[in-house]
């Protein structure tokens, strides 16, 4: 995969990056998975139950990217599998270089 098909679902936003997300929630590994249609799936091993998938996402996000967890909230989705994350610490660039690494 090359880093420009990650420009559908990664894209600058003001000050900050959003990635458009999948989440496969229940997995049994945390992994991100490639694209399906605009959007970035990743599975989690959370259940999504009272914010669980929500916060590991965050997390595996923040880990992935190596920013703090506080660079990296939801901004859109929080009650679906379709989700917006906000990354506040590097540009969409950045970010898509990250991912392209990680899923080749």
């Amino acid at each position: 995969m090359h880093p420009e098909e990650l420009k559908c679902c990664v894209t600058q936003k003001d000050d900050a990056t959003v990635i458009a997300v999948l989440v496969q929630p229940r997995a049994s590994k945390n992994a991100l998975c490639g694209l399906q249609g605009e959007e970035l799936k990743v599975r989690l091993t959370s259940p999504p139950v009272d914010g669980a998938a929500n916060k590991m996402c965050c997390t595996f996000f923040a880990r992935l990217l190596g920013c703090a967890k506080s660079g990296v909230s939801i901004e859109r989705g929080h009650t679906s599998r379709h989700k917006q994350l906000r990354i506040e610490t590097y540009s969409a660039a950045e970010v898509r270089k990250v991912l392209h690494n990680t899923l080749t």
